[in-house]
């Protein structure tokens, strides 16, 4: 090769070598690259066309790759202590608890980094200081019990004389028998408070307790016998005359059926939660040769409320938290 030769060859390659570096450069537009404020954006030129790229997301992600920039995340604590313990870690000035009485899923959750207090006070494009992300917090699921499931399951659903044993007979443990002054049924200031609370709802039901051998007995045993007598109205003022079909039970001896129409439990609403007394209104239905038992509970809503009231008033005073209910934003 030839000293012109290689000097063409030479100015070729360096002609390539400047044509590529000025097409691949890249141009920081903002900010410069001495003053590089991650909160912002950084957005710089490229090739292909000097396409248009948004660094700030790659850049954050760096400037976080050792230490994140703040705190986030949601933790679901597994009782209701541990919500409790994990508040008192994290909470500052404008955390807040949330208690959500779903009577299917409660729940309650604390935010450590809620907003402040007072209205908002955007002034300007930096933002509004008393606004929060509200992206670190913990959530408790309270767990109902199994009594309090099996039990509300079995509330308002005709049973037959089998299903209604076996169900009695699993749930035994959960029945109380009456004591000597609810069966006398009568209101005393000598009787405990919550014995005078079971009187007067069998007054007002026109009901009474039962014990659970009786119940258990009833289900195994329990007959009913039908007889229809006609009866003759008349109407004294229109002088109209009734026919009406009087339908009596009695049982198998032909003595009028009294049964007990009342029984109280003592369950639990939350999983290893304290029990509470509730009465459960006992009926039956006779169609034909078919019984069918039924078991309502009474004010059970009331019960769940006081429950639910009670734990999360227990964390607002073990945390010094305030406490909301419903949903936070988010």
């Amino acid at each position: 090769m030839t000293p012109l030769e290689a000097n063409e060859l030479k100015n070729t390659a360096q002609t390539v070598a400047d044509l590529m570096t000025t097409l691949g450069a890249h141009e920081t537009i903002t900010p410069a690259p001495e003053a590089i404020d991650f909160s912002k954006a950084h957005i710089i030129t490229l090739p292909d066309g000097r396409k248009v790229s948004d660094l700030s997301e790659h850049h954050r992600k760096a400037a976080e790759y050792l230490k994140p920039a703040r705190r986030t995340g949601h933790a679901r604590p597994k009782t209701l202590q541990s919500l409790i313990d994990w508040s008192n870690r994290f909470k500052g000035d404008t955390s807040v608890l949330y208690a959500n009485p779903d009577m299917v899923s409660p729940t309650i959750t604390c935010i450590a980094d809620y907003h402040a207090e007072g209205a908002s006070t955007v002034t300007d494009i930096t933002g509004d200081p008393t606004a929060r992300h509200c992206s670190h917090r913990a959530t408790y699921a309270f767990p109902l019990s199994n009594e309090w499931k099996a039990w509300m399951a079995v509330a308002q659903t005709e049973l037959d004389k089998d299903e209604m044993g076996e169900f009695i007979e699993k749930q035994a443990l959960d029945v109380m028998d009456p004591t000597p002054a609810i069966i006398a049924g009568e209101v005393l200031d000598s009787n405990e408070a919550w014995e005078n609370r079971l009187i007067e709802t069998a007054q007002r039901l026109e009901g009474k307790y039962g014990q659970l051998s009786e119940l258990l007995d009833m289900s195994k045993h329990f007959e009913v016998h039908e007889t229809s007598n006609l009866k003759l109205v008349t109407n004294r003022d229109t002088g109209e005359k009734e026919i009406q079909f009087l339908n009596e039970h009695s049982a198998p001896d032909g003595q009028p059926l009294r049964i007990p129409n009342l029984i109280t439990i003592a369950i639990p609403v939350f999983l290893n939660g304290a029990p509470y007394r509730m009465t459960v209104r006992f009926r039956y239905r006779k169609s034909g040769q078919t019984l069918k038992f039924s078991l309502s509970i009474y004010n059970w809503e009331r019960v769940f409320e006081a429950a639910f009231e009670e734990a999360t008033a227990n964390a607002q005073q073990e945390t010094g938290l305030p406490l909301f209910l419903g949903e936070p934003e988010g």
